[in-house]
């Protein structure tokens, strides 16, 4: 090990080791390599191995950095580390203590898989709808609900809590967290959360053990610190008591995960909790040109709560980021395609070294086409191709039954989703009538009875019904363009209700990409009736489809491809050149972000989004995109206005005939004299109590205007929506100037809605 590797602020933060420590790591600022040389400092000192825990968030982080250690160390005492995640750690202690805690030591660990299940067998049998109650979305409140240190009797009781199960419908919601943690004992499991919950009871309840741990970990180091969440600075803070021998190690301006959990109070109040630490920050980048170094600093900084740094580059100076206005989000695809083909072809970059980030996984599929037809080769990193999506397929499926209902592998996909009571031994059964009498499983569908189907009389009922509604389908391809067939068949069959009602992340991201596979058609519409095609079937699109997904299977592993991603996925990542599309108002930042500190978490998001480039960064935005069913317009994002303007090259798209300047108002945003950068605070932020949290879902709040004068629809009114039904009107207001209305449907609950594309009728 030699320490003269490392810069000065590198070398700082690995030889201190006289109490708790908060290291502030910049974009590309050798986080990684300051935490494996301070533990491989720590052993050379003469801490034992065995006596040092350090805490990742990912196996792949814990054994990246055992490897690097053990180049270092003695790889003989590296062996002994308490190295891993927090739930490998809690899990390999709650192993020797699982008596203390009613559990024997061979207790078994739920997956996600395993959790749904046992939910759903909670539910079954206490007859709950599974269409409200969301095996999805009950896993992610109870998940929530541990994450707060909130048991099933501390659930009940919550106030805050029990209002919005209300409001959401899902009255029964406290006895399915307890009947749920109930079953888990009962089988000697733990679920994932209960890794935390349950170690998090035993430092707090178990003197002895509490003691016992604190003493038998000298030092305490924590990997990605801005990512924890109150369970998790519990486990920490009494670890590391009372010599509080502490390091931790992250990034403010890089927290981005709220959604699972993390709290950036965490890291942001660090030093209130230890009021003698020491503050350590790394700002030399070493990944990016200074350029980009500079412009992701001029965004950030706009920032409040923050930990202040200046992040910088000893790299080349670099170009500038290139910002690209295009007319709609087609002519983006088509830029961002032409210019990846330029990079490999004028300048020799290989589509290893090139990505695409976006803010949601469905602006993948306008990509994805069109690199399909340029011959760029692409993957889609930590998700998978547009199209191979399930609930891509599982609509594709009904639109295949509807043109061909001979198709039993379409059938056998969608006969039981949404959910109809069509369960595996009806479904075997249907298809070995259908291959006895020589028929298609949805001819044997249509009429159990006379094919000889050995079936109940309710199954018989539930399959005529699931034929009847294929015949709607089939009737209605004939009849309407492929847009309008597919907007039925979303209606009729209730896949996209299903995923409207699952508000979790990936519940709202499935709806999106149903959304997005409709912009797809209307796209196909759009180019046909270009060509002089005055009617195109869902026929049509299936054809195309098909070839597309064929191509996706015969690409090879070896091929050089692009990178495609959201920029959740991206941290961590680098890459040489890097495309950060789609930023306009409502896509980026998101439409669900309206309180400052949601604001202040995407502009993170944007921060790492421009960090991950090495050499060149490219940003674009489309003034047209189709979205909700019709053509919105879009304003270039807030965040653009955020970078300093010495560091941005506008240009406008080659294939558009009206200017795409980004505008705000009457300010034209130019190339020009640089903006002064706001004045930041140099002493520490102002102190905010830690509280744990009380609520498991953000209740988003923002400044509106109650009933604007022009508003449509008053208070008390009822009116009918073509998904949720009849409702009555609760409050029409004003956010951010779009006008909104919260709706109380009879059957659905309350919904907050855009009044624009609400589709309304007033009754």
């Amino acid at each position: 090990m030699n320490l003269d590797q490392l810069n000065t602020s590198q070398r700082a933060a690995v030889e201190y080791n006289d109490g708790p420590q908060l290291v502030i790591a910049g974009a590309g600022s050798g986080k990684t390599r300051v935490l494996t040389y301070k533990i491989a400092y720590l052993l050379s000192q003469g801490v034992p191995a065995n006596r040092i825990l350090a805490l990742t968030f990912t196996n792949k982080a814990a054994r990246e950095m055992r490897d690097r250690i053990a180049r270092m160390a003695d790889a003989a005492d590296v062996r002994y580390l308490w190295m891993g995640t927090f739930h490998s750690i809690c899990s390999k202690i709650l192993r020797q203590e699982a008596t203390q805690l009613g559990f024997t030591r061979d207790f078994t660990i739920y997956d996600t898989q395993d959790q749904k299940s046992l939910i759903r067998q909670i539910l079954k049998l206490h007859s709950l709808d599974e269409k409200i109650y969301k095996p999805n979305m009950v896993a992610a409140r109870i998940s929530a609900a541990k994450n707060a240190l909130l048991l099933p009797d501390d659930y009940a009781r919550n106030q805050a809590i029990a209002k919005q199960d209300r409001q959401d419908r899902l009255y029964e919601m406290s006895k399915v967290y307890h009947e749920y943690q109930t079953r888990l004992k009962a089988a000697n499991a733990m679920d994932f959360d209960d890794l935390l919950l349950y170690m998090c009871r035993l430092l707090d309840q178990d003197p002895a053990a509490r003691a016992y741990y604190q003493q038998m970990f000298q030092y305490v180091l924590v990997d990605e610190y801005q990512d924890t969440n109150y369970v998790q600075y519990r486990i920490v803070k009494q670890l590391a008591e009372p010599e509080n021998r502490i390091c931790v190690v992250g990034d403010d301006a890089q927290s981005i995960y709220s959604f699972r959990g993390a709290d950036i109070r965490n890291i942001l109040h660090f030093q209130e909790g230890y009021p003698n630490a020491r503050l350590f920050k790394l700002e030399q980048n070493y990944r990016s040109t200074q350029t980009i170094v500079n412009a992701a600093n001029s965004l950030i900084h706009h920032n409040e709560n923050q930990i202040y740094k200046e992040v910088y580059s000893r790299k080349q100076t670099g170009d500038r980021i290139d910002l690209v206005g295009y007319m709609t989000d087609r002519n983006e695809g088509e830029g961002v395609a032409r210019s990846i083909q330029q990079y490999r072809a004028i300048k020799g970059v290989s589509y290893n070294d090139i990505a695409v980030l976006y803010r949601t996984n469905a602006q993948s599929r306008t990509f994805e086409n069109e690199f399909r037809k340029l011959g760029i080769a692409y993957r889609i990193y930590g998700g998978m191709s547009f199209y191979q999506r399930k609930e891509i397929k599982d609509a594709i499926a009904y639109f295949r039954l509807a043109v061909n209902p001979k198709d039993n592998e379409a059938l056998i996909r969608v006969i039981n989703y949404p959910a109809r009571g069509i369960g595996d031994t009806t479904l075997r059964k249907l298809s070995e009538c259908a291959v006895m009498q020589n028929m298609s499983m949805l001819d044997v569908a249509q009429q159990p009875e006379q094919a000889g189907l050995d079936v109940s009389k309710a199954t018989a009922n539930k399959l005529i019904a699931f034929a009847s509604l294929i015949d709607q389908l089939r009737e209605a391809a004939d009849t309407l363009n492929a847009y309008d067939f597919a907007e039925r068949v979303m209606q009729l069959t209730g896949i996209r209700t299903a995923a409207m009602l699952d508000r979790t992340p990936e519940g709202v991201d499935r709806a999106e990409n149903l959304q997005e596979l409709l912009t797809g058609i209307h796209e196909l519409i759009d180019r046909r009736t270009e060509e002089g095609i005055d009617f195109t079937p869902i026929h049509d699109f299936l054809a195309e489809v098909s070839l597309l997904t064929d191509q996706d299977q015969n690409l090879t592993d070896d091929t050089p491809r692009v990178t495609l991603m959201t920029v959740h996925a991206a941290k961590g990542l680098e890459f040489e050149v890097v495309y950060i599309v789609g930023l306009e108002e409502n896509l980026f930042p998101s439409q669900m972000c309206v309180k400052p500190n949601e604001i202040e978490e995407e502009r993170r998001l944007l921060y790492v989004a421009i960090t991950r480039a090495m050499e060149h960064c490219h940003m674009s935005y489309a003034r047209q995109r189709f979205r909700n069913g019709s053509v919105q317009f879009s304003s270039p994002s807030r965040f653009l206005r955020d970078i300093d303007r010495q560091f941005i090259a506008v240009r406008q798209a080659a294939d558009t005939t009206q200017p795409t300047t980004p505008r705000w108002g009457n300010n034209t945003w130019q190339n020009g004299p640089s903006r002064p950068l706001p004045t930041m605070p140099s002493k520490p932020l102002a102190s905010m109590p830690f509280k744990p949290l009380t609520q498991l879902s953000d209740i988003r709040t923002t400044t509106h205007t109650d009933t604007p004068a022009d508003s449509l629809y008053q208070t008390g009114e009822r009116v009918r929506h073509g998904t949720f039904g009849e409702g009555t009107v609760q409050r029409v207001y004003e956010e951010n100037g779009t006008q909104r209305i919260d709706i109380l449907f009879d059957r659905f609950g309350k919904k907050a809605m855009l009044i624009q594309f609400a589709k309304l009728q007033k009754i």
